[in-house]
């Protein structure tokens, strides 16, 4: 697997030291987030930032960020805030988007077509190198320069150094060829169905439910929408 040895940043006169042990998930969520807003700073010219400014753009907590930050234990500047190039690159080391990891796709129905076309995934240091399907009019295809191999085949094409599958078959499927992934050596699984699916304790799962997200929209949308009807009709009883 292509994996540059990581940095670690430990120079007293920059600032910088990496902490060591598990980081919050949530913090995990927003540091990506915090990277995409600095590269787009980046790009309109900003070569400093402050922990302030950032919060406000993004609608939470200044202590938030500087929280967040502290996991890398980079140390911004008395009144002028954070060097923006430095930032990104303690950040892209951090999470290792400086490096590429490679992973496999399983399932090339919509979902998993859509992930095979983008390559907006190399900017985060992922790359897929291969997709597998039990269709006969997706086995052989190549899609977003990817090759789709049958599931049946994936012991015997398989490359040992991936780790990473990204798990987007029918719900009814999902147990059996997660399961097959496990066995064929993956190691980390990106889980886009709507359903839990069982793994050796060795093994990260990472859930992403579309559905579950809408659930959300839909919630909130609905609770929006009615509390406004309720200001609308108190105001007219009031006239």
């Amino acid at each position: 697997m292509l994996v540059g040895k990581r940095k670690r940043v430990q120079t007293k006169r920059e600032g910088l030291k990496e902490k060591t042990g598990p980081v919050p998930e949530p913090t995990l969520y927003r540091l990506p987030v915090y990277l995409s807003y600095l590269r787009l700073a980046k790009k309109s010219g900003l070569r400093y930032v402050s922990s302030t400014l950032m919060a406000k753009e993004m609608g939470i907590d200044a202590t938030q960020v500087t929280k967040d930050f502290s996991h890398t234990e980079i140390v911004g500047k008395t009144r002028v805030g954070y060097e923006v190039d430095k930032l990104i690159g303690v950040l892209e080391t951090f999470l290792r988007f400086n490096t590429v990891d490679y992973g496999y796709v399983f399932g090339a129905g919509s979902l998993g077509t859509a992930l095979l076309l983008d390559h907006g995934l190399e900017q985060f240091g992922f790359k897929i190198r291969g997709a597998f399907d039990v269709s006969d009019t997706k086995v052989g295809l190549h899609v977003g320069g990817v090759q789709i191999y049958h599931l049946d085949d994936f012991e015997r094409v398989k490359d040992d150094d991936v780790k990473i599958g990204i798990l987007t078959v029918p719900a009814d499927e999902a147990q059996r060829v997660a399961d097959i992934m496990v066995k064929g050596g993956i190691r980390a699984i990106w889980n886009f169905t709507s359903v839990r699916i069982r793994a050796p304790k060795e093994v990260v799962v990472q859930n992403t439910s579309l559905y579950a997200h809408l659930a959300v929209i839909f919630n909130r949308l609905h609770v929006s929408m009615t509390e406004d009807n309720e200001t609308e009709s108190k105001e007219e009883s009031d006239e």
